[in-house]
């Protein structure tokens, strides 16, 4: 992607965050909040891809890339589902309906929507890993006509830890797709699956040859679900998983985010796993 992504006028640079006020703030579970920021001032309001991300910063604390979890087909809004596990996200939080925050982006690679026209698309989804997933998922609804057979699958430590959890069980009500859903551990009145998500993969049916798959989650649960899906016969080419490192500037200039040859920040968030294969185990400095 060029260093030069697009930004409102005005603005001096891919290092300069535009301000856009919070329209609305809506809990998704203990810790994790979507917002809705207002770009109705922006021509066009604010294109995005599926899977790519932008910097949000709180003037006075930091910056934080945050996945888009939007509907890209709605580029009047702009969505992020932010989980609050330090000061930068605990400011996001806190700044509330009718605060400004601070927006560097689009950035990064997208999911591959294009190359999995006409193709079965399976979704796998760990946790907070659905919201990376929520914009192609629903790009899928929108052109429904366009591919195969379509999986959802998604999971949490426990009901209480599922984000979206009104939508997908509409998107269980949904006849254009199969979606299952599964918790590690179950609380009362839970009727659905109990046990890790890449289990789910069993349950599905995968044509290897047509088969392109999508994971966002933990890395332990993604190298799981590549097991499963390497098992299933899938090549390494068409499993795709999101990434995340350390991104702090988003057009690969400070190295914090480098993944051996890559920048998760420019070369992704989005890989294909014939890319990661030699690098995924390695933990950051």
């Amino acid at each position: 992607m060029s260093l030069t992504a697009p930004h409102a006028a005005g603005t001096a640079g891919p290092m300069t965050p535009e301000p856009l006020r919070v329209r609305s703030l809506r809990r998704e579970t203990s810790d994790t909040w979507t917002l809705s920021l207002d770009v109705s001032q922006r021509s066009g309001g604010f294109p995005f891809k599926p899977g790519q991300f932008n910097m949000l910063y709180v003037f006075g604390v930091g910056e934080v890339a945050i996945s888009i979890s939007g509907d890209p087909g709605r580029p009047g809004e702009l969505i992020h589902t932010v989980r609050t596990v330090g000061a930068t996200t605990q400011a996001l939080r806190a700044v509330g309906r009718g605060g400004t925050l601070g927006v560097r982006g689009p950035y990064g690679r997208p999911w591959p929507m294009e190359e999995a026209r006409g193709q079965d698309v399976v979704v796998v989804a760990g946790g907070l890993g659905l919201a990376p997933l929520r914009p192609a998922i629903l790009h899928l609804m929108r052109h429904r006509a366009e591919y195969g057979r379509v999986s959802v699958l998604a999971g949490a430590r426990t009901p209480e830890d599922l984000p979206f959890r009104r939508e997908l069980a509409r998107w269980q009500e949904d006849a254009r797709l199969r979606v299952l859903v599964t918790v590690d551990k179950a609380s009362p009145g839970w009727t659905e699956h109990v046990g890790v998500v890449p289990a789910l993969l069993r349950d599905v049916e995968v044509d290897p040859a047509r088969t392109v798959a999508l994971t966002c989650g933990p890395e332990v649960m993604m190298r799981f679900a590549v097991r499963e899906l390497e098992r299933l016969g899938v090549p390494d080419s068409r499993i795709y998983l999101s990434m995340e490192r350390n991104m702090k500037c988003a057009v690969a200039f400070c190295g914090h985010c480098q993944l051996v040859p890559f920048f998760v920040c420019k070369d992704g968030p989005v890989f294909s796993y014939e890319q990661l294969r030699p690098f995924i185990n390695l933990r950051e400095a």
